[in-house]
């Protein structure tokens, strides 16, 4: 984990939306637990990863739900920090209307019902949104068009929310993580020219792991990110910059 005397949160309140299956919401929400926060996570399971359930408080929450998530926000009158993580793609199937349109509502519009359902808890904090785009903010996505159109959206959406609540003290920002080793990726990842693919690409030759995300998530989150509202942090070991 990345807990550092230089990120204490000891006096934090967290909550991860979309952290119940390991992966980067999980890394994160273990890296704020590790520096200090009182850290609460979400998922659409009914429980989380077993390495977490006896770490974290859970909520079980559908995130196109817009009743359930905004009674689940009222129970925070103060949150100092709020992650997006919640997403779902599949490779090679998002040509679909219906299930594009469910990539987009859980994606996209489940971060912006979350983020606007936290406002007041964020506003009473002055507190910090992490939305979490995707490199595919900025590039085309041949097999995962509903994913890449999601999260282009999130990369905007944190750039006007960061504008329409900065006089509210929040900061909102979003980190777009490149090919990282996750059970999302797993069914690319099982493609062995694909990944020699990326690792060619990539200037620090390799995948990313969960956790070299979660460091970025708490820099954002600290006093040291005091003056960073609007941006979309790449951290994908030098990919987008090829």
């Amino acid at each position: 984990m990345l807990a550092s005397p230089v990120f204490d949160f000891s006096k934090s309140r967290v909550v991860v939306i979309g952290a119940s299956r390991g992966g980067i919401g999980a890394s994160i929400a273990r890296s704020f637990a590790d520096s200090g926060a009182d850290v609460m996570i979400t998922g659409v399971e009914a429980a989380p990863a077993p390495e977490d359930s006896d770490r974290f408080a859970y909520q079980q929450l559908d995130v196109t739900d817009n009743t359930a998530v905004e009674a689940f926000a009222a129970s925070f009158p103060t949150l100092d920090v709020l992650v997006n993580c919640a997403a779902i793609t599949q490779r090679g199937a998002e040509m679909e209307p219906d299930f594009f349109e469910t990539v987009l509502d859980i994606n996209l519009t489940g971060s912006f019902r979350t983020a606007r359902a936290f406002h007041p808890g964020l506003s009473a904090a002055n507190g910090t949104l992490i939305n979490v785009a995707s490199m595919y903010a900025f590039f085309g996505s041949p097999r995962n068009p509903a994913y890449g159109a999601s999260k282009a959206g999130v990369a905007q959406l944190t750039k006007s929310l960061a504008i329409a609540w900065a006089p509210d003290g929040i900061r909102v920002n979003a980190i777009a993580p490149g090919f990282i080793v996750t059970e999302q990726s797993a069914r690319a990842r099982s493609d062995p020219a694909f990944v020699a693919g990326i690792e060619a690409r990539t200037p620090l030759g390799r995948w990313g792991n969960p956790d070299d995300i979660a460091g970025a998530a708490l820099f954002l989150a600290s006093d040291a990110a005091r003056f960073i509202t609007g941006t979309c942090l790449p951290v994908d070991g030098g990919y987008s910059v090829v």
